[in-house]
């Protein structure tokens, strides 16, 4: 008799994410899982990782995998996603801003200029990474005028400094921009199509 993946019975799946538009895409595509939020000092690993020379891809990945390897002690058994994103503006690193002034900075920086939102993702059991994967997307905002600005962030309200470059492109954020290259979801902050795939290989997914 052949192993069929999906004749297993799946092990417990966990987000360790707190990220709405993760959770969002994922029970979209169907995925039964469950939300263990870390908690960890992102913006002192940032920190940390900067002044060793890493590139943003690599800091990304890393604190997915810090995140989902915390998570992962507390449900033995259990496959947890690790996630993080990153915007990397010409060597410029951004993160979600702290309040709308902050959101009005980060846009003032980013308009007429491209810049690359990197998303990391991870599998990890038990504090064993299984699967990890980065990928990135490059978005040009357009040079729009500082009344468009004020008008945008008025409409969009507080929701925008949940999100990292202080938009959300299924929103009123694509009006911010002029071109955009690259995958949707990872602009969205989870490579969800290479996800689905790992997860099809271990049947928490129909193949």
């Amino acid at each position: 008799m052949t192993d069929d993946p999906t004749s297993k019975t799946a092990s417990p799946l966990i987000l360790a994410s707190k990220s709405t538009a993760r959770a969002a895409l994922l029970r979209a595509a169907g995925v039964d899982f469950a939300v263990d939020a870390a908690t960890i000092d992102e913006n002192a690993v940032r920190t940390s990782f900067r002044a060793d020379g890493c590139a943003a891809e690599e800091v990304a990945l890393a604190l997915a995998e810090m995140k989902a390897a915390r998570v992962s002690r507390a449900h033995p058994g259990a496959l947890v996603i690790g996630a993080d994103q990153l915007l990397d503006c010409e060597g410029t690193w951004f993160d979600k801003p702290a309040d709308m002034a902050g959101a009005r900075r980060d846009l003032r920086a980013l308009r007429g200029r491209t810049h690359r939102q990197i998303s990391a993702v991870c599998v990890v059991v038990e504090g064993a990474t299984l699967w990890r994967c980065t990928k990135a997307a490059r978005l040009t905002m357009r040079p729009f005028s500082d009344a468009f600005l004020d008008d945008y962030l008025a409409r969009a309200g507080e929701e925008v400094c949940a999100c990292v470059g202080a938009y959300r492109l299924e929103g009123l954020g694509a009006q911010l921009f002029a071109c955009i290259e690259g995958d949707y979801f990872t602009i969205l902050g989870l490579p969800l199509l290479p996800l689905l795939e790992f997860l099809r290989g271990h049947g928490v997914v129909g193949r």
